[in-house]
């Protein structure tokens, strides 16, 4: 009697089940397989979803991994195994790319499946084809899934791509794929979508104690960016603990569609994420005027009403185009712009962009954001002679980024590393407060210090770095020192290295204005150098001068001795013994009184 309920139940689920099917779709002369899931009973106008195979791996493969066949069978949706040619996928042209149109071509005329509602997903060279598709044919895929897989060499978001909903899935033991490399990735689609740059985390993600679900959002368009931590699992599609990943991929995409209704809002300006920075005293911090800028549309109507706002402050409101207004007098703080559109059927539509006004009182610690493997941070521009980085941009595996060190013993955890391939004047660099970038550096008159650790990355012999403050707009100089590094690190992050001490480099600020803090390398070819600590401390404000001169060499050991070019040479008679003759500045105690020196 056990057997036949066995065979009873078998036999219903084969009723109740779908089929799996092969086709064949040519695409530019070329004929290309797949393997289709369709469930029984299936409707017209159901959703469909694309899921890719890794390389040298291939459809049947794909399907047995990703286990969709009973969610697919109860939400009613085609699920299509597409073939790579010789195994994969091409990741930067457009071959795989039309692949895709022709396919959902196909499925549409087969199964009368809903255009607005297709998604792709992809594991490993599937998931990177996943992240190229998103600049290729956002306007056909409403949401994207990768798994364990994004852009090698960097991801980007195309400014007139939509925003789009990605789901992420990766193993942080992933040896084949770097989990590292994944946040970088994120990153450039969470800026590109206007979400909140903190996210909502979830620990122990549906009872499963390996998973940490991470979602940034709404962003523009109510858009989130999910990634599922998967925590000691590799390079495989993990399906434990109850969590499978189909289930999460189609619970997370079956909320996207592309035929909205609602009215579509985006704030143009200003950037998300800028930070503004004012060396001030106390409450007298000067940010830069910023403009909000919206585009708003509507799909089946017109818009009647855009508000924009400064977090719950309404600043202006419009009823026809352009959609702009200045702002100014900013307080220091955080600032969530936001814009409102408001259709002709009572329909809202929301863009949210996140900037930050900081007045630090003391000391600034620039590499706190030196926290990510592969990426150039926020307000960081980077050159090489070949190529120009702006911040923030992640994703890179070659050039200016930022390094993990994972030596046993290592001077700082993480650090910048610039270039100079070519070998030209100023040709290698990372500077800090561009116009170009997403911050500002404010300084107003008075003393500061800067301490900072570069070492040599690959420079047996050593090759020295010029540190230089400069003015934004023009990179005209204003101070600078040249700095000799006594440690070279080998060329590999794994490399152990100590004994990179923290340097200090004192300077004056005389007029008030928008500064860059600039790295050059040595105008020599393959020259670099790599930032482990990096802070800017205000000593004390207020307009440098002399106060008087004298021939006596500093008695008073507390005094702080500077050289001309700002650089600290020690304190009291000491310091003036072991730098020789020369012109000095002196700073007393009480920072008050200044004067040039002459030691004999």
């Amino acid at each position: 009697m056990k057997h036949l309920y066995i065979l009873s139940f078998l036999l219903l689920l084969g009723i109740l089940s779908g089929q799996a099917q092969s086709g064949t779709v040519t695409v530019n002369g070329t004929k290309r397989s797949y393997i289709a899931y369709v469930p029984k009973n299936l409707d017209e106008n159901r959703p469909l979803l694309i899921s890719c195979h890794g390389m040298n791996q291939d459809a049947a493969y794909q399907r047995n991994m990703l286990q969709i066949e009973r969610v697919a069978d109860t939400a009613k949706f085609v699920t299509v195994f597409p073939e790579g040619i010789d195994r994969s996928w091409d990741i930067s042209g457009d071959r795989d790319i039309n692949f895709m149109k022709a396919l959902i071509d196909e499925i549409v005329s087969k199964y009368q499946i809903d255009r607005n509602r297709v998604y792709l997903s992809g594991f490993s060279m599937g998931g990177m084809f996943t992240y190229h598709a998103m600049n290729k044919i956002p306007d056909q895929i409403a949401a994207f899934a990768p798994i364990s897989g994004y852009p090698m060499g960097g991801a980007t978001a195309n400014s007139n791509v939509r925003p789009l909903p990605i789901i992420h899935t990766h193993g942080t033991a992933d040896d084949v794929v770097s989990f590292s490399g994944v946040q970088g990735a994120l990153n450039v689609w969470i800026k590109h979508n206007g979400c909140p740059t903190t996210p909502k985390v979830t620990k122990r993600y549906r009872g499963a104690n390996h998973i940490t679900r991470r979602v940034w959002g709404p962003g523009n368009d109510g858009v989130e960016v999910v990634l599922m931590e998967m925590a000691d699992k590799g390079h495989w599609i993990s399906n434990d603990n109850g969590v499978y990943t189909g289930d999460e991929i189609w619970r997370f995409c079956k909320q996207y569609s592309l035929n909205k209704t609602s009215p579509t809002v985006i704030l143009t300006s200003p950037k998300a994420g800028i930070v503004n920075y004012c060396f001030s005293p106390k409450e007298e911090a000067v940010f830069p005027d910023v403009t909000l800028t919206a585009t708003a549309s509507d799909p089946n109507g017109t818009i009647a009403l855009v508000e924009l706002y400064d977090g719950s402050e309404l600043v202006a409101s419009f009823t026809e185009p352009p959609y702009s207004v200045s702002l100014s007098a900013l307080k220091p703080g955080k600032h969530t712009f936001q814009a409102v559109a408001t259709d002709n059927d009572g329909e809202t539509g929301s863009s949210i962009v996140e900037m930050t006004c900081s007045a630090p009182q003391a000391a600034l610690a620039l590499s706190q954001a030196f926290n990510e493997n592969g990426c150039v941070p926020a307000g960081w521009t980077t050159y090489d002679s070949n190529e120009k980085r702006i911040g923030y941009s992640g994703g890179y595996s070659q050039g200016c980024r930022i390094l993990q060190m994972t030596g046993s013993q290592h001077s700082f955890s993480y650090g910048l590393y610039f270039r100079n391939i070519k070998g030209s004047h100023h040709a290698g660099y990372a500077k800090y407060g561009l116009t170009e970038s997403s911050s500002t550096l404010r300084f107003t008159p008075g003393h500061y210090e800067l301490r900072f650790k570069i070492c040599n990355w690959n420079r047996p012999q050593f090759s020295p770095v010029t540190i230089c403050i400069e003015r934004a707009d023009d990179a005209t100089p204003v101070v600078s020192t040249e700095f000799t590094p006594t440690v070279n690190i080998g060329n590999a992050a794994s490399n152990n290295f100590t004994g990179v001490d923290q340097q200090t480099f004192g300077f004056d600020i005389t007029e008030s204005g928008y500064y860059a803090l600039a790295f050059y390398t040595a105008d020599a070819e393959w020259a670099d150098a790599i930032i482990g600590s990096l802070v800017i401390e205000a000593k004390d404000y207020g307009a440098s001068a002399i106060s008087s001169l004298s021939d006596d060499a500093p008695s008073d050991q507390g005094q702080q001795v500077y050289d001309l070019q700002g650089r600290l040479v020690g304190n009291g008679h000491a310091a003036s013994r072991q730098s020789g003759k020369g012109i000095y500045i002196i700073r007393s105690n009480d920072r008050s009184a200044k004067k040039f020196v002459h030691v004999h």
